[in-house]
């Protein structure tokens, strides 16, 4: 749910590997025979993830221990790609467990850095039946991991503007609106330099995914003006959905999930836009560290996130993107089976665009800025770092 940290950035900067060796973005065959030839079911799975990204009783993953035998522990222990990086980077440099065998990260450059490390088991597809029937063929084949040979994904989301239109007072549809004086010291912007540098391009008419370092130039200075006018109150982590539910700010950069689920937990009317100039999609990953005790138990946990009606099951509740196109069918077949309020919102959000978009909008959503070497990124970091920490 997060992108490029300035941390994570200083961290590659200093060229962090794993035992000073590299693996390489496609995984050799012998290398999954390798990994997984030894490896047995030892009925336990320690999952760590981002905060509300499954229902807090957990159903899943009750309904996974009824199925399997498997126990589970479960954390919220990820707030930001950096941060995580940083922390567990030690502990896989040194081949030492950290106490996780799953763990959800983002497509972010510091995706690259943890295969790119070695830090990252290669999959056994063997293994992922239900992905390969399941996954919806855009998942797939995503650039960032050709093959799926070290993640497949959790969920999907858009990172758009999200409102309170009763402290607005009008609707937001432009990226410009969150530099308007109006809303002054009502604006969030997200720390992560990642997603911020993304609608600091768009708003300078510059596509993230073909940016040069003179559009992020011009788009730091964009961002600098807005934080020099004294619009922006903080650049904020997920913490952001907070502050637009106590109305700290009016409007901020948001992850569409957070806003539907805001909305359905408090009965809040909070609005959710993808800006007329752009908005940025991106992809959260489930993926086993290479230093996992219980990676049989992690990779069939995560092939039965891909059964449809798990897949189901928790798109109803994280409403983010679902990777797995038939739970929405199968929304709607548990819909016929309930009335009133429940009926209508389990119908509404199986029709939802937020969580089963439409192909058409994918043409408004970008990537976040690919770099092509660690003197690129660090040319980024130093572009727009002096703006959250400044």
């Amino acid at each position: 749910m997060s992108g490029l940290s300035a941390l994570g950035m200083a961290l590659a900067a200093c060229g962090v590997q794993g035992k000073g060796t590299k693996a390489p973005a496609s995984a050799a065959p012998d290398a999954v025979q390798q990994y997984w030839s030894d490896k047995k079911q030892n009925n336990l799975v320690r999952f760590a993830n981002w905060p509300l990204y499954m229902d807090p009783k957990q159903p899943e993953l009750k309904a996974f221990k009824a199925k399997t035998g498997i126990n589970f522990t479960y954390k919220e222990v990820i707030q930001e790609m950096g941060s995580w990086f940083a922390k567990v980077q030690p502990q896989l440099s040194a081949g030492q467990d950290i106490g996780y065998d799953l763990m959800v990260i983002t497509n972010s450059f510091q995706f690259s850095q943890f295969r790119d490390s070695g830090f990252l088991a290669p999959l056994d597809h063997a293994k992922l039946p239900n992905f390969a029937k399941f996954a919806g063929d855009a998942y797939k084949k995503e650039a960032f991991d050709p093959g799926n040979q070290y993640s497949i994904p959790w969920a999907s989301g858009i990172t758009g503007i999200a409102y309170d239109r009763t402290k607005t007072g009008r609707d937001i549809t432009k990226l410009a609106d969150l530099w308007d004086p109006k809303f002054k010291g009502k604006v969030g912007m997200m720390s992560d330099v990642q997603e911020l540098g993304n609608f600091g391009l768009m708003a300078v008419g510059a596509n993230p995914d073909k940016s040069s370092a003179s559009d992020w130039e011009k788009a730091a200075k964009k961002l600098q003006d807005q934080k020099d006018a004294g619009i922006v109150r903080k650049y904020y982590d997920q913490g952001y959905i907070d502050a637009l539910g106590s109305g700290e700010v009016w409007l901020t950069q948001a992850w569409s999930g957070d806003i539907y689920q805001k909305n359905l937990s408090e009965h809040r009317d909070l609005k959710f836009v993808i800006p007329e100039e752009g908005g940025t999609i991106w992809t959260d990953n489930m993926t086993i560290p290479i230093t996992a005790k219980n990676p049989v138990d992690a990779i069939t946990l995560m092939d039965f996130f891909y059964e449809v009606p798990n897949a189901a099951s928790l798109a109803e509740y994280i409403n983010y993107v679902c990777p797995v196109p038939n739970a929405q069918a199968e929304m709607r077949k548990e819909a016929a089976k309930l009335s009133g309020e429940d009926k209508t919102d389990l119908l509404a959000l199986a029709s939802s665009p937020l969580v089963f978009p439409a192909q058409a909008a994918y043409a408004n959503l970008h990537y976040y800025v690919a770099f092509e070497s660690v003197a690129e990124q660090q040319q980024f970091q130093k572009t727009f770092d002096p703006i959250v920490l400044g």
